[in-house]
């Protein structure tokens, strides 16, 4: 919710402040980013502070950068974003190093899938709070709310961190040296089965970013469709990817197979993507609607499955960490998503080009790890 919060207030503090709304972008760029860097020291921070106190310190630096954004300057609202980063990457690690010791194996994809759904949530909190909020107490009255959510689930924390961080400290000597820097790569890439996915989730990052950004745009611009209704299409593809994350996570276990569901979501993910590049203003709406709703539950669907896997295949006491370095691609693939498809749909002024290019290396992506789901685990 807090790293959503600003794009939905984005169009009342863009007339407030005089800065363009489209930097909006470059916003959520810049916390991803962040993100980014967090999640690869988020393993020794964990070990040595525990889950539940990283979460808390987390929560404090969104507030932290919610807050500094009201101040209203440039060089204000680009610090705010990367405080927001800092505290975005380190939350997934934390999680997963819990679940991953307190899950039975027969669930742990719906567990991590149903914990996955915070997103999604959190992008409903934002669009139904924070613009009644704005009419209420200014944009800034907004941001500033939000960061008291944040506070206040730091402080509700407390009543569980004794027990969830009885394990800091057990083990290992903390720091932020380069080689503890480079660690979580160094453990990917020792286990193939693991390396395989990591690296896939760029694509898949990628392709949910560049879905979520552009599907309204494309349907009001291409398709010709109102934005009231772009929206509710937009709340039809995320309220997918609620559905689609347990869903997938019960298959999973089901199945007991993460990485052959995870090929078919993406090659499912591609077949809608190219599905979006024929979309002409005749096909009818119906039809369009059924394909979103199949996007949105798989392009937004698919974390739950992907967590879980870095999780159960990661070293034992390792999840945290491996999952701070997988999460380092995956944040990869939401910064350069975006502008690259920007970079295709402004050299060629057609989103069909933008929807046939993702789909094809998503497509690709989900055929490579079904080819290969016999990978060994280990070298």
């Amino acid at each position: 919710m807090a790293a959503l919060t600003v794009p939905v207030l984005a169009p009342a503090a863009a007339e407030a402040t005089g800065h363009p709304a489209h930097l909006v972008g470059v916003f959520i760029g810049i916390i991803y980013v962040g993100a980014m860097a967090s999640s690869l020291v988020s393993g020794s921070l964990i070990g040595w502070l525990g889950p539940i106190r990283i979460s808390q310190i987390c929560l404090i630096l969104c507030a932290a950068g919610l807050s500094l954004l009201t101040f209203g300057g440039l060089l204000h609202i680009a610090a705010g974003a990367v405080l927001i980063g800092f505290g975005y990457g380190p939350v997934t690690p934390a999680s997963s190093h819990i679940l991953a010791r307190t899950t039975p194996a027969h669930r742990i994809g719906l567990t991590f899938s149903l914990k996955q759904t915070g997103v999604p949530l959190g992008s409903a909190m934002a669009g139904v709070l924070v613009p009644p909020a704005v009419v209420a107490w200014r944009w800034e009255g907004a941001a500033l709310g939000v960061a008291g959510f944040c506070l206040a689930m730091a402080l509700v924390s407390e009543s569980v961190r004794r027990p969830l961080d009885a394990d800091r400290g057990a083990s290992a000597k903390y720091g932020l040296s380069p080689a503890r820097l480079f660690a979580p790569f160094r453990l990917i890439f020792s286990l193939p089965a693991l390396r395989d996915i990591a690296l896939c989730s760029f694509f898949f990052g990628a392709v949910q970013l560049c879905l979520t950004t552009y599907l309204v745009i494309w349907l009001t611009r291409d398709y010709g469709m109102d934005l009231l209704s772009a929206g509710l299409m937009m709340a039809l593809a995320q309220g997918g990817g609620i559905g689609g994350r347990l869903l997938w996570g019960w298959l999973a276990d089901r199945l007991g197979a993460p990485r052959v569901v995870l090929s078919g979501l993406g090659v499912v993910i591609g077949l809608c993507m190219l599905a979006f590049a024929l979309v002409g203003s005749s096909w009818p709406v119906p039809v369009v609607a059924a394909i979103i709703l199949l996007a949105g539950a798989t392009a937004i669907g698919w974390n739950g499955v992907y967590l879980a896997e870095v999780a159960r295949l990661s070293p034992a006491g390792l999840a945290s960490t491996v999952t701070g370095g997988a999460l380092f691609f995956t944040y990869f693939g939401v910064v350069a998503g975006p502008p690259s498809f920007a970079a295709i749909l402004s050299a060629t002024g057609d989103f069909s080009e933008s929807f046939l290019t993702i789909g094809l290396c998503i497509l690709a992506v989900g055929l490579y790890l079904g080819l290969t789901r016999t990978r060994p685990i280990r070298k």
